[in-house]
C-alpha cells in the first residue's frame, strides 16, 4: 500500500469524524440548547464544551495537514485540485472556531449560570450561524476528500 493510500484513508476518517461531528451538534446540540432558558443554556454549555478541546482541534488541524502531505503525493491535477479544497476548507473549520465560535464559549464559560445579568445578550443566534459555516466547511472538505480518494 502507498503512502497516498494510507493518507486518503487518513483524510477521510479525519474530515469524517469533523463533518460528523459538527453536523450532529448543528441538528441535536444547536436546537436543544436554543429551547432552553439563559441559566440552564449557560449551565449545559459549560458542560458540553469540556471535552472539545484538544480533541477536535487537534483533529481538524492533523487532517489539514494529512491533505497537505497527500496533495504533495498525488499526480491527478484534478485529485490534487480537490484535495487542496478539502485542506482550505478544513483550514476554514479552524479559523471559524478559533477566532469566532471559541471566544463566545469562553464568555458564556464565565457566566455564572445563577446571576444572569439584566439585559444579558444571548450568544446562541452568532454562535449558531458561525458554527452552520464551520460545518458547510468540514462538509464540503469531506465530498472533496471523497471525490479526490475515488480519482486516485
Amino acid at each position: 500500500m502507498s503512502a497516498a493510500h494510507v493518507l486518503s484513508v487518513l483524510v477521510l476518517l479525519g474530515s469524517g469524524t469533523v463533518a460528523g461531528v459538527l453536523f450532529a451538534v448543528a441538528v441535536s446540540t444547536v436546537p436543544a440548547l436554543a429551547a432552553m432558558p439563559a441559566d440552564r443554556y449557560v449551565y449545559t454549555h459549560t458542560l458540553l464544551g469540556r471535552n472539545w478541546d484538544p480533541t477536535m482541534p487537534i483533529i481538524v488541524l492533523a487532517t489539514t495537514l494529512l491533505d497537505i502531505a497527500l496533495a504533495v503525493l498525488v499526480t491527478g491535477t484534478a485529485a490534487r485540485s480537490l484535495i487542496i479544497v478539502a485542506a482550505v476548507c478544513l483550514a476554514g473549520v479552524s479559523v471559524v472556531s478559533h477566532l469566532c465560535n471559541v471566544p463566545i464559549n469562553k464568555k458564556v464559560h464565565r457566566t455564572d449560570p445563577d446571576a444572569i445579568p439584566a439585559g444579558w445578550h444571548d450568544p446562541r443566534p452568532l454562535w449558531r450561524r458561525w458554527h452552520l459555516l464551520r460545518t458547510t466547511l468540514a462538509m464540503v472538505a469531506l465530498a472533496a476528500n471523497g471525490l479526490a480518494v475515488t480519482l486516485l
